[in-house]
Formats: structure tokens, C-alpha cells, sequence
């Protein structure tokens, strides 16, 4: 067979490979224009490059908070929830979901119709789960499953080849109704997420809470130590960002970190865990017996560090479904106070520091003449300095102070460390007045003597001024974090030789020649002093029966090892020694004092170090 060249072919040759020859150039043009073209001022090898980049973040493990014996406070715990999103979870595994789940069918249907009701795409029906819960493992094995769903759509009827014809030719047509089509297959179940759940968990629930506070959602510090401290326990999120490899690099992808990942550090608290409970208990029981509105105590060691710090009324701060602010509040460092007749002691020991009394058996001071407002009770006429605080005598305190001069007073007061923060939790503490001496008139010095006027403080510089008692007439600073530091700053306020007569004295207040006669513990030595104090209400004293009811006291007398003060907001229900059934109105003698003992007496029952004298 013989071939010919058809008209034009040299023509038609040209054309092809002109043609193909100018395919070439335009694609090698755009490659190099799309290599280096701007998009928003990036070109799009760098949004190439920037697509492919994934930032990904690793969140810090927030620090525990421990006890001083290193028992656990606060920890997070790792655990799962259940995130559902109802808009796209099938109806048909709705009662497989409801068995994995163990809740009702009906239940869960009814929160999904809700859900979708309001637009919702995310709802956590489980939560707090631990990893060995049967949950997840139900959910696990409920995914793997399919199961036939059943859709159902609008579809529109296709049209012929004359009817598109018309439509063609501009020719109007009666379009078909849709109608439903019902389409089944198998399908695995959608919206269902087991999702990882950080968990703060605080295993000794109500008796510490107020102390330690609490976290948010996002396990962020908002109350107590755990916003105090949460720079400390938070630590750092770590950020990496995996990129594409390098020019000449055989990796694909490299890891870039932006931020290194730091885990929170542990806070050590001077609390005693054991100390706690009992003196939360012990506040708890006095309130409830006395129809408290509140309470709170203190426990401390005689180095200042604070063993127990315990509020009533508190909450378990696991349960996040209900809040309520009161229920969180540190009343032993954010409320301001009235000591009343609890300074009493430190009236008589900066009288006897400064010469003024001897504080023997035979010396007597006159209670029979009218100070000021403060009368005669017509019940004792010469009194020892013993009896004078043994009964919480008021007119035989003004009588002493009398002795004193202002200046003298405040430089006292301010050494004891009244009006200044502690520095304990800044962002809560109230550290109260101390009026300069030179704002006072002469009622100031009498009240003051006595514990109102021209100063009001918290109950932690309450417990902390009876430290000089266990310091030699020294007042080491209050530690509430446990650094390993052992040694601290002393500062002298009394002489060591007056601090241990008004101790010795303090002992016979707790006896029952004395108003603290509730607080006596068998077989233990005992010291302190009773307080009540009209609480303060629109600027006003109130006359309708609202006090505050103290104990201050420490054991055992000599070389104490427990100071504890404790505190009653408001007790109604108060009744005589000697019969239980008798209501008599309410005092420290007959509320808080009763509060002490069975704090103190729990803890040294306790300790196996404090020897009972029964058993000596």
C-alpha cells in the first residue's frame, strides 16, 4: 500500500508542533510564577509550607499539694468523659448508646431531643470517669459496631430526553414533586467521643477545703492555696510545631518547640493532716451543737508553723455540681475580729514587764471605785492579778492599764504583730488596725486593755501573739509552706521571766476557779483564756445577742507544743455546767471553750510523744 501526503500536511505539522512547543513554555512559565507568587503578601511555597505545619500543645501536669508529712492534699487524678455531639448521632443506636452508657433509654433520648432542640453539637453525659470504669468499655466496643440506618431523603424524579428537549428549546415544563426515598446501610455510630478528663481530686474532702481552695474547669487556681500558689502549681504548657523537612533533608517532617513543657511543682504545707481533721471536727460538732452561724480554729506549733487551719462551714470540693463562695471562705485570715477578753493576758504581762504589778498572791487591786463607764459588780472589792484573769474581770484589766502609758501599749501591740499582714495568702488576708496612740482618746486604752477599741485583727495574729508563751516572751513568724527551713526571726516582745508568771496563771483560768473551767482536760495540763466580744453589726454593736465567742489556749503549760484558738460567730444554744438542760446565755466559757477541749484533747491523745499525767 502506498501512502501520499494529503493538501496542507507540512502545514498541519507546523501547527502541531508549534502548538506543543508553546503547551511547553506557558507550563514552565506558571511553574516558576506559581513557585514565587503572592497570595496576601505570602507566597505559595511558604502557604504550601505554613498548611502543612500542625501546632500542637502539651499540657502541664499541675503540682500536688501535700501535707508535711507528704500525704496528699490535692492531685490530679487521670481520668475520661463521655462527649456526645446529638446532632449527628444516629437515632437508631440511641438505645445500644443508652446500654453503654447504664442510664435509661428514655432519659438519654430525651437530653438528645433537647439538645438538637437547642442547637447544641457537644454535651458531656459522663465525666470522672477512671480508666478502669466499665463505661469505657462499653463505649470502646460500641463503636466497632455497625448497624443498619435508615435515611430518609427528598429526591426530585429525573427527566426524559423530550423534556430536556423542551427545556432546551426554552419551552416551559411541569417539574416532578419530590418525593421521599428511604435509604438503609450499615453504619458505625457518630458523635460519641471518649475524651482524656483532667481531674483535681482532694482526698480529705470539707475538712480542708476552705484552705486549699479549688480549680476551675480549666484546672486553674481560684480559691485558697490553689490560686495562692497556682504560678507555682500550674506550670507551663509546652508548644511543638511539626513542619515539612528542610532543603536536602531525608526527614518529612521535623519537630520545632516553640515552648518547652513544664510540669507544675509540688507545694508542701506545715499542715498535719491528722491535726486537721480534728480540729475541723471539733468546730464542726461546737457549731452545730450551738447553732453556730460559723466557726474556725487555728492549731500552731510553738515554732510558728500552722499545723491545722480549719473554717466551718465548708464543702466537699470534688462535688463540681453545685458552689457557693461562703462555703470556701478562709474566715481564719479574711475576717477582721474583736478579740475581747482574750488579750486580757498580754494587759497583765506588759504591766508586769514594766513594773507596774508583781503579779503575787498578796498583791490586791482595787475594784471598787467607778472607771469611766466601767462600774463595780459588787461581787469582789480587792482582787489578785490570779483572779482578775481567772474571772475576765473587766474593771480589775482598766485598773491595771491605767497603770500603763499609751505609748508603751501600742509599741506592745505592734510588736505582737497587730494591724500588719502575716504574709501567709496576701491575696485574702485582712490584717485588721492598730490606731496610732496618738488617735486615742481616753476610752481607747480601757477598751483596748480588754480587746475592743482602736484594733481589730484576724484569728491567725490572735493565736500567733500567744506564741510568746511557748518563745520565752519571743514571736517567731507563722509558716504555712514547709521550706526545710527550721530556723526562724524571733522577735522579743516580753521579758521570758514575766511570760512564764501569766502562763503559770493561765494554767488556773483552765481550772474551775476559772472561766475556762469547760476547757480542763483530764489528765493534761491546760492554759488559755476565754474571749466574747458583741459582734459588729451596720457599724453598730450589736444589742440582740450576736457575739463572737473565743478560746485561746496551749498545752502543755510548760514547753507547749499545740497553741490552738478557736472561734464561735453567733451562738444561740448554750447551757450551765451543771445542767444540761438549763439554757444560759452564750460565752467563750460555754461554747468555744468547750470547742478547744475537744480539738486539743484529740490531739494529744494522738500524740504519742505528750505522755498523759494519769499515766506518769
Amino acid at each position: 500500500m502506498k501512502f501520499t501526503r494529503v493538501q496542507n500536511y507540512w502545514n498541519r505539522q507546523a501547527l502541531v508542533k508549534y502548538s506543543f512547543l508553546a503547551i511547553i513554555v506557558i507550563f514552565v512559565y506558571q511553574a516558576i510564577s506559581i513557585h514565587s507568587k503572592q497570595v496576601n503578601g505570602t507566597s505559595l511555597k511558604n502557604k504550601a509550607s505554613i498548611n502543612s505545619e500542625e501546632t500542637l500543645t502539651e499540657n502541664a501536669v499541675r503540682g500536688n499539694i501535700l501535707d508535711r508529712n507528704g500525704n496528699i492534699l490535692a492531685i490530679d487524678l487521670i481520668q475520661k468523659r463521655i462527649n456526645l455531639d446529638p446532632m449527628i448521632i444516629q437515632d437508631e443506636y440511641i438505645p445500644l448508646l443508652a446500654e453503654a452508657l447504664i442510664m435509661p433509654i428514655e432519659e438519654l433520648r430525651r437530653i438528645i431531643e433537647e439538645k438538637r432542640t437547642n442547637q447544641r453539637k457537644e454535651y458531656i453525659v459522663k465525666e470522672n470517669l477512671v480508666v478502669t470504669d466499665p463505661i469505657l468499655e462499653n463505649i470502646s466496643e460500641l463503636k466497632k459496631n455497625r448497624i443498619r440506618v435508615c435515611n430518609t431523603q427528598l429526591i426530585t424524579p429525573s427527566i426524559n430526553v423530550f423534556e430536556k428537549a423542551k427545556l432546551l428549546a426554552g419551552i416551559d415544563i411541569t417539574l416532578k414533586e419530590k418525593v421521599e426515598k428511604i435509604k438503609c446501610v450499615k453504619q458505625v455510630v457518630s458523635g460519641v467521643a471518649i475524651q482524656p478528663s483532667g481531674f483535681r481530686y482532694y482526698p480529705k474532702t470539707e475538712s480542708i477545703a476552705p484552705l486549699l481552695g479549688r480549680t476551675n474547669n480549666n484546672n486553674i487556681g481560684v480559691f485558697g492555696i490553689e490560686a495562692e500558689f497556682d504560678r507555682y502549681l500550674a506550670g507551663v504548657n509546652g508548644i511543638k510545631i511539626m513542619k515539612d523537612s528542610k532543603p536536602n533533608s531525608n526527614i518529612y517532617h521535623r519537630t520545632e518547640i516553640v515552648r518547652e513543657l513544664k510540669n507544675g511543682k509540688n507545694v508542701k504545707l506545715t499542715i498535719d493532716a491528722d491535726i486537721q481533721f480534728h480540729a475541723y471536727n471539733a468546730i464542726k460538732e461546737s457549731a452545730e451543737f450551738h447553732e453556730a452561724d460559723s466557726a474556725s480554729a487555728i492549731v500552731l506549733s510553738p515554732n510558728g508553723e500552722i499545723l491545722a487551719l480549719a473554717n466551718y462551714p465548708s464543702t466537699n470540693p470534688n462535688n463540681r455540681k453545685s458552689f457557693d463562695a461562703e462555703e470556701y471562705r478562709n474566715r481564719v485570715l479574711a475576717d477582721k475580729i474583736e478579740p475581747g477578753s482574750t488579750m486580757k493576758p498580754f494587759t497583765i504581762l506588759l504591766a508586769l514587764d514594766k513594773g507596774v504589778i508583781t503579779a503575787t498572791q498578796d498583791e490586791l487591786i482595787d475594784v471598787t471605785e467607778r472607771i469611766g463607764n466601767h462600774r463595780p459588780d459588787d461581787k469582789f472589792f480587792q482582787m489578785t492579778i490570779q483572779q482578775i484573769l481567772e474571772k475576765s474581770h473587766n474593771l480589775g484589766t482598766i485598773n491595771v492599764s491605767e497603770r500603763l502609758e499609751n505609748e508603751d501599749f501600742y509599741n506592745a501591740w505592734k510588736k505582737l504583730g497587730f494591724g500588719e499582714s502575716l504574709g501567709l495568702m496576701p491575696s485574702i488576708e485582712n490584717p485588721g488596725i492598730l490606731r496610732h496612740f496618738d488617735t486615742w482618746g481616753l476610752t481607747d486604752k480601757r477598751s483596748l486593755s480588754f480587746g475592743h477599741g482602736p484594733m481589730n485583727m484576724n484569728l491567725a495574729q490572735l493565736a500567733r501573739a500567744y506564741l510568746v508563751f511557748a518563745n520565752d516572751g519571743a514571736l517567731p513568724e507563722l509558716k504555712l509552706i514547709k521550706d526545710g527551713n527550721i530556723d526562724t526571726q524571733k522577735q522579743q516582745v516580753f521579758r521570758p521571766e514575766s511570760t512564764k508568771r501569766i502562763a503559770e496563771i493561765l494554767d488556773s483560768v483552765a481550772s474551775m476557779d476559772g472561766s475556762g473551767y469547760r476547757a480542763i482536760i483530764d489528765g493534761y495540763d491546760v492554759a488559755g483564756k476565754t474571749g466574747t466580744a458583741e459582734m459588729v453589726i451596720d457599724g453598730k454593736y450589736s444589742k440582740e445577742g450576736e457575739k463572737r465567742t473565743y478560746f485561746v489556749g496551749f498545752s502543755p503549760v510548760i514547753n507547749p507544743k499545740y497553741i490552738i484558738a478557736v472561734r464561735l460567730d453567733y451562738p444561740k444554744k448554750c447551757f450551765v455546767y451543771w445542767d444540761p438542760t438549763l439554757r444560759n446565755r452564750c460565752e467563750g466559757s460555754n461554747s468555744a471553750a468547750m470547742a478547744f477541749k475537744v480539738a486539743m484533747e484529740r490531739i494529744l491523745i494522738n500524740d504519742l510523744e505528750i505522755q498523759s499525767k494519769s499515766e506518769s
